[in-house]
C-alpha cells in the first residue's frame, strides 16, 4: 500500500532534518513530505507552523495520509489533524501536550529535565545537548547538520495550546531506544497518561531519521502495510483506504 508521508520537524523546522528518510521512504513506493517550519520567525505562533504544513501538503496525494511528528512538532501535528483527513498521526520522539498548556510549561509539566537526568545517570550519559541530540548521528551526517542555519523562536512555546482534546484521529507513538534527551521510559510514561497508548521502540536516538532512516523508514512502512510490532497481544492492522 502506497502512503503520503508528512515530515513534520522537531525545533528549527527544516525539511533538512528528513533528508535521509525521503529517499528511504520513496524507495519502499511512499510519497514523503517534509517540511520547512517558520521557526525563526517570531511572529509566526502554532496557527503559522500549522499553516505551513498545509501549504506543504499535496492536493493529489498517493494512498492514505499519514503526518509524522519529531519532537516540538507534536505542537503542530494533532493542529493539523483537524484540518486535514488524516489517516494515521505517529508521534516520533515527540511532545504530547494537553489542552491550555504551553509548550514552555511543558517540560516541569512532563517532569522530563528529572526524567533525563536519571537516564543519564543510569546509563552513563553525559548531559550534554550535542551528545543527546548527535550521539548517534554518524559524524559527516553531523557536520553537515552543522553548516545549516538553526533558529527556533520561543512564540511556538509561549501559546497555550488551542485544542479541547486530542484530535479523531488514530495515533501510534514510537520512541527511539536510546533517545537522550526522552528518555523511552519517558515518552512511555507520558504516552499512557497522556493519551492512553502504549510505545512502540526502534533502535536511534533523539534523531532517529538522521541516523536510522532505513529503519525508521520501515517502521513507517509497516505502520500502513500492518507489519508494526505487537502493542497489547494484537498487532496494529493496516490502515483501509476508502
Amino acid at each position: 500500500m502506497r502512503a503520503t508521508f508528512v515530515l513534520v520537524p522537531g525545533a528549527g523546522g527544516r525539511a533538512w532534518y528528513w533528508h535521509r528518510l525521503v529517499p528511504e521512504l520513496v524507495g519502499r513506493g511512499h510519497e514523503a513530505v517534509p517540511v520547512d517550519l517558520p521557526a525563526g520567525d517570531d511572529a509566526a505562533g502554532l496557527e503559522h507552523y500549522t499553516q505551513a504544513v498545509l501549504d506543504a501538503v499535496p492536493g493529489r496525494r498517493a494512498g492514505p495520509l499519514v503526518v509524522v511528528a519529531q519532537s516540538m512538532g507534536g505542537l503542530t501535528a494533532p493542529l493539523v489533524c483537524r484540518r486535514l483527513p488524516v489517516e494515521l498521526l505517529v508521534l516520533l520522539n515527540a511532545m504530547v501536550p494537553r489542552p491550555g498548556e504551553t509548550g514552555a510549561d511543558w517540560w516541569t509539566a512532563t517532569g522530563q529535565a528529572e526524567a533525563r537526568a536519571v537516564a543519564a545517570a543510569r546509563q552513563g550519559w553525559p548531559l550534554d545537548d550535542d551528545d543527546a541530540f548527535f550521539g548517534d548521528v554518524p559524524p559527516e551526517v553531523t557536520a553537515a547538520a552543522m553548516t545549516q542555519p538553526f533558529a527556533q523562536s520561543g512564540t511556538p512555546f509561549g501559546e497555550p495550546w488551542p485544542l479541547t482534546g486530542w484530535p479523531d484521529v488514530p495515533t501510534r507513538v514510537l520512541a527511539a531506544r536510546d533517545d537522550r534527551f526522552f528518555p523511552v521510559e519517558f515518552q512511555r510514561r507520558v504516552a499512557a497518561e497522556r493519551l492512553g497508548l502504549p510505545v512502540e521502540e526502534l533502535p536511534g536516538g533523539h534523531l532517529v531519521a538522521l541516523s536510522r532512516p532505513a529503519a525508521l523508514a520501515e517502521v513507517l512502512d509497516g505502520l500502513v502495510r500492518g507489519r508494526s510490532g505487537q502493542h497489547d497481544g494484537a498487532a496494529v492492522p493496516p490502515l483501509e483506504v476508502p
